[in-house]
């Protein structure tokens, strides 16, 4: 659920809030992207959120799906351990794309809630943002010649990839039924006096 943006500090829904320093500056931009990518299934059905309705085979539950799996994912590279099964570098990914039949957008949001609290969580917990990250071996994707990150490079990263999977998912949106983002936050978060007309169901 998104939070309605009626504080004094939210006067202009469509940005993130001031920042005072690099780390509420880099904690702020992620849930304000966070933000966004929850936004465009606001009103959606289970069925409509499942929809590839773009050129690709990416829908918005699975993108959703798709972004908590990467916070869950690289929050354990920070805490330097691993959870559950990781797939082989030749095991296609593409379920993590997709809303599976047994599950609902419901899920998937509620998810990724749990994921981004936890996220922020162990954020909040690293004295320094310049603390290692070991970088996983074995996995072609990761460059062999870069031993760590620093958790600063995992959030700029993440907000990075929640980004790109924001515009994925606007394209999509837009695409199932013509609603653009702004639109959708000021119905999602019940903004008072909106830049844009709320979105409604047609």
């Amino acid at each position: 659920m998104l939070k309605p943006c009626i504080e004094k500090e939210s006067a202009m829904p469509g940005f993130a809030p001031p920042v005072a320093d690099e780390r509420t500056a880099l904690t702020a931009y992620l849930a304000h992207q966070r933000r966004a990518l929850r936004a465009t299934a606001h009103g959606l059905t289970d069925d409509q959120a499942r929809m590839a309705a773009s050129a690709s085979e990416l829908s918005i539950g699975g993108l959703i799906k798709h972004a908590g799996r990467c916070e869950d994912f690289w929050t354990d590279l920070v805490l330097q351990r691993q959870r559950g099964p990781r797939r082989k570098p030749d095991e296609s990914d593409a379920d993590e794309f997709q809303l599976a039949p047994h599950e609902t957008l419901a899920d998937v949001l509620a998810a990724y809630a749990e994921a981004a609290e936890r996220t922020d969580a162990v954020i909040a917990g690293v004295r320094d943002l310049g603390q290692a990250v070991p970088v996983p071996r074995g996995l072609p994707w990761f460059p062999e010649e870069v031993g760590e990150w620093s958790v600063r490079w995992v959030l700029l990263h993440l907000i990075e990839e929640t980004a790109r999977h924001g515009g994925h998912a606007d394209v999509i949106r837009e695409s199932i039924d013509g609603a653009t983002l702004y639109p959708l936050l000021a119905a999602a978060e019940a903004c008072p006096d909106p830049w844009f007309q709320p979105w409604e169901r047609s």
